[in-house]
């Protein structure tokens, strides 16, 4: 009886790990929607980090409150407002006329001044109705705003989770397999963190930033370091158990049996085999920390005054909430944090299950 041999590469070796992996996921069609997801807000934030979009997102470009371009017709009191205004400077001053019939000589009559005021304005440029997506406050497109808060928002929450996941699997690594007094020293370390409730934690270190200027004006990078270096507990507790369940195994007895040091055992022959659960954190902290940033900005402890973010956003558009100004809220909560935290999630799920070397 012939007995299926499994596929192997060029080489003649068998498929690695991540291979495998790889192949698990193609196959998860969820997993991988999620992944292309996940790629395009990547590839849009890159974009706006160099400049290549929303470069310009401060600008004020369309008039207060502008309308967006698919609900043109909706009522715009403000923009309203602002046409009357520049009527009434044309009306009362003839020389404002001139210089209307300078941009456009047809504009002949005050009726027609009229129709065109908000197209040519005298002191300013000129100012959009209607944006793709709608203007805030003063005029600047939410549109861009979005791009923009992506960037941060995403920024912070993969920095910050990169701190976290590096201290926690350094100090589980050391836990859990050098054991004794440094486990011992660890574990008060963190029963420490663990025992002070961690939005509590959060805030009373960014209110100790908000009373020094010297760290205040470092801006986004404290926003990531106190993230960062708060939130690496539940890496170490799960790294902590891997290593103390793998350091008796065959293959770690193997490698001390042939020389192997310490530090190599560690994290060349063990981390490794957990790599999974590792990866599967960071995706977990990512998210964690996108909300935990938006939270602090809505609150007025996140990013600085002069950057958007989408905590930022959601603070503008509660008050535009009230008067009817939706788009605000829509984009920053809904067409992009939504998104993307969900495609984040699913992708967290489809990882775990492809990196677990359990399954088949």
């Amino acid at each position: 009886m012939n007995r299926r041999l499994p596929r192997t590469n060029d080489a003649g070796a068998s498929p690695g790990v991540w291979r495998l992996a790889w192949q698990r996921l193609r196959r998860d069609r969820v997993g991988m929607a999620s992944l292309y997801v996940v790629v395009a807000f990547l590839l849009l934030i890159a974009a706006s980090h160099f400049g290549l979009i929303a470069a310009d997102w401060q600008q004020e470009k369309g008039v207060s409150f502008a309308n967006p371009s698919f609900l043109p017709h909706l009522e715009n009191r403000e923009a309203q407002q602002s046409l009357q205004l520049q009527t009434a400077q044309a009306q009362s001053d003839p020389s404002h006329l001139a210089q209307f019939r300078a941009v456009d000589p047809l504009a002949a009559t005050y009726d027609q001044v009229q129709q065109r005021a908000l197209s040519y304005q005298i002191k300013e440029p000129a100012r959009a109705m209607t944006l793709p997506f709608g203007g805030d406050k003063w005029g600047r497109s939410v549109l861009a705003k979005m791009i923009k808060g992506a960037e941060i928002s995403i920024a912070v929450g993969l920095l910050a989770a990169l701190i976290a996941t590096m201290l926690g699997t350094l100090f589980g690594a050391l836990a859990g397999y050098l054991g004794r007094w440094v486990n011992d020293l660890l574990e008060w370390f963190y029963n420490v963190f663990t025992s002070i409730p961690y939005l509590l934690l959060i805030f009373a270190i960014i209110a100790v930033v908000k009373a020094n200027p010297a760290l205040q004006s470092q801006g986004l990078l404290t926003i990531v370091l106190v993230l960062g270096l708060t939130g690496w507990t539940g890496v170490y507790r799960l790294v902590r158990a891997e290593y103390m369940k793998h350091t008796h195994r065959e293959y770690v007895r193997a490698a001390d049996a042939i020389g192997a040091s310490v530090w190599r055992r560690m994290f060349v022959h063990i981390l490794p085999n957990i790599s999974h659960i590792i990866l599967v954190q960071l995706s977990l902290l990512v998210v964690g920390f996108i909300k935990a940033e938006v939270i602090l900005s809505f609150l007025g402890f996140g990013v600085p005054v002069d950057m958007v973010s989408w905590g930022t956003m959601l603070d503008e558009a509660q008050n535009e909430l009230v008067i009817g100004k939706w788009w605000q809220l829509v984009g920053a909560g809904l067409l992009t944090m939504a998104v993307f935290v969900t495609a984040f999630s699913l992708l967290t799920d489809a990882l775990r299950d492809a990196l677990d070397p359990k399954l088949k």
